[in-house]
Formats: C-alpha cells, sequence, structure tokens
C-alpha cells in the first residue's frame, strides 16, 4: 500500500467507489464477451481489449467508427452477453465487508456498466447494493466525463471535492480528477500497475474506517 498521506486519515463526506477492477473483478467475463464481439466486427483483439475497461460500452463501439454498425444494438447485446455470463466475477479482497462497514448514506457506486449489469455482477460477487448508485443510463457522457461523480455527490447530498473516489482504469482515474475530488486507485485487478501520482492500495484487507463525531468518515490503515 503506498498513498499520499492526505488520503489517509482525512476526513470525507463519503467514498465514491468504480465497480469492475475495483470492487468486484470482472476482467476475465468483459474479455470473454468482447473478444466475440471484436471477431465478429474484424477488430484486433489484442490491441482492442485493453480500450474496454471502466468505459460504457456504446462509447466502446462508438470510438471503433464502423460502418453500418448500429451503435445502440451492438451496446444491447453486449450488455445482455454479460448479463448471461458471470463465471469467475469475485469480490476484491474485503471489498464486501468494507463496504457494509460505512454509514449507508455514505458512500455510492459510480459505473459505466447498465444498471441491470451492474446489479447482476455485484450479486455474483457478493457485493452490497449502495442507497445510490450512478449506472450507464444516469449520464449522457460516460468516463472520462466527471459527471457520475458529480451526479453521486449531488444524490448523497454532499460535494464531489468533499468525497474520496475509488478507481482502477485510467478513464475513471480521469474523471476522478476532472471531479476535483482526492483519489485512491485499487491496483490488485490489472497485470500491469498503472503510473500515478495518486495514491494506491492492493484491496481492502490493510483499511478501516473510523466516523467521527460529526459524521464524517476516515481511512485508516490497520
Amino acid at each position: 500500500m503506498s498513498a499520499q498521506p492526505s488520503v489517509f486519515n482525512k476526513p470525507y463526506r463519503a467514498f465514491l467507489f468504480d465497480m469492475d477492477g475495483t470492487v468486484l473483478n470482472s476482467i476475465a467475463a468483459a474479455e470473454r464477451i468482447w473478444t466475440v464481439w471484436a471477431l465478429r466486427h474484424g477488430v484486433d483483439v489484442e490491441s482492442f481489449l485493453p480500450t474496454i475497461h471502466g468505459v460504457r460500452a456504446i462509447d466502446t463501439i462508438n470510438r471503433q467508427a464502423l460502418p453500418g454498425v448500429d451503435a445502440e444494438a451492438e451496446a444491447a447485446w453486449i450488455t445482455q452477453a454479460e448479463i448471461d455470463d458471470v463465471e469467475g466475477i469475485v469480490e476484491v479482497r474485503r471489498a464486501a465487508g468494507f463496504l457494509t462497514s460505512l454509514p449507508a448514506s455514505q458512500w455510492a457506486i459510480v459505473t459505466s456498466a447498465p444498471k441491470a449489469l451492474a446489479l447482476r455482477r455485484m450479486a455474483a460477487a457478493g457485493i452490497p447494493e449502495p442507497a445510490v448508485m450512478v449506472t450507464a443510463e444516469d449520464v449522457s457522457a460516460g468516463k472520462p466525463d466527471p459527471a457520475g461523480y458529480r451526479l453521486a455527490a449531488r444524490r448523497l447530498g454532499v460535494e464531489v471535492t468533499d468525497c474520496l473516489i475509488f478507481e482502477d482504469a485510467t478513464v475513471g482515474i480521469l474523471a476522478a480528477q476532472a471531479a476535483g475530488a482526492d483519489l485512491l486507485i485499487i491496483t490488485s485487478t490489472h497485470d500491469h500497475p498503472i503510473e500515478t501520482r495518486h495514491a494506491t492500495m492492493v484491496d481492502y484487507g490493510s483499511v478501516t474506517v473510523q466516523v467521527d463525531p460529526d459524521g464524517q468518515v476516515r481511512l485508516l490503515p490497520l
């Protein structure tokens, strides 16, 4: 675990979490589905797969600029295929217990996945459903746009700049930076370490939560 000193033992109004790669690991399942899609459309799998993580399916498809492709229909196919395939989806170590320890009104999930897929993956990994969850349908611009994180903070009744964001993927990191929030990067779900100036943490096995008398939450190392 490494971190800027300010991230630990600093009071926050809320914690905001990306889902895939941050509280659960669905990389194998996602890459199985996207490999099928890429092969069907003549897209080079090796260079394409690293670009899918943390991004809305429709944005990934639109970025390919394939002629004659109905992006909405293709994104719907991807979503249904991913709902049907949750084999191997697991929580990031101790994520479920960590989330359960937080006050229910002070955390949210902000994911590029559609709501039905997010709920399916969270159930498969044993991740508790939050009171506030922002999904692909809730924003017109996905990550790296900060709209999702700003919306989650607003729904929690706090300023996004008073939140700590947990992320794992480049587009999510860019979204968190654009939102102006502090950032902690979870590293255990990626084979290649992300080079970042932000705080990093392998998983949730080495931290706990403290709730201050005024209701603010702090991340503490064990």
